[in-house]
């Protein structure tokens, strides 16, 4: 990143972390992806039970890699006859759990919009501890932003990434771009079903936020 440009993310990130913090939410942050893994380490003991949300950034920074490397017991659905379904269930009983935020707004905000779901519900409930591991390029002014962000970004990607058949993976944008929060495509297969906003969080260091100063997945 160009040095000058830097200076400015660099005024945002700080920002971004400063009201994360306010709202109860740890926040941290790593200069560059490979930075991301130690401060893992440092945050959860060799042998927890931790489990994750499928997330480009995770295999970007080297966190998928950790989870498998033996050192956790990791509830992996991914795993070779796994039952997806009984392991997104156990996961609400993880000492950990690892995703990415769709977007994270300086007022210190997180927004995440899932279609299975079981992402945004582990994230409100259930896991000791959440933990984000979010690129630069997540960071966005406010909720609208957020909302945007999504509709013509994230969501589109990650509907080529899981091959889904959506008016997004088709077109590169949401149908209700430019719409009301909830309007999309009426496909069986749309991935922005249920939709979270994490502000105040009364359980003060539950969710983690590792801020990257690179860019990260979707």
């Amino acid at each position: 990143m160009d040095e000058n440009l830097k200076k400015i993310w660099q005024k945002r990130i700080e920002r971004t972390m400063e009201n994360l913090k306010k709202n109860n939410i740890d926040a941290y942050y790593a200069e560059k992806a490979s930075d991301v893994v130690p401060i893992v380490e440092s945050l959860v003991a060799e042998g927890s039970i931790v489990a994750s949300g499928g997330s480009v950034s995770l295999e970007q920074s080297g966190v998928a890699a950790l989870l498998r490397s033996g050192r956790y017991e990791y509830l992996d659905r991914s795993a070779p006859g796994a039952d997806s379904d009984k392991v997104y269930r156990q996961s609400f009983f993880a000492d950990a759990y690892f995703c990415s935020s769709n977007a994270v707004t300086e007022k210190g905000e997180l927004y995440n919009v899932d279609g299975r779901s079981n992402r945004v519900a582990a994230i409100a409930f259930g896991p000791k501890s959440v933990i984000m591991v979010v690129g630069y390029n997540k960071i966005v002014k406010n909720i609208d932003e957020a909302i945007e962000r999504v509709k013509k970004f994230a969501a589109p990607a990650n509907t080529v990434r899981l091959s889904c058949n959506t008016y997004c993976h088709e077109k590169g944008e949401c149908l209700g771009n430019g719409g009301e929060i909830c309007s999309g495509c009426g496909s069986d297969e749309r991935i922005c079903c249920n939709y979270l906003i994490s502000a105040k969080q009364r359980e003060k260091g539950r969710i983690k936020v590792i801020l990257v100063g690179e860019e990260l997945g979707f």
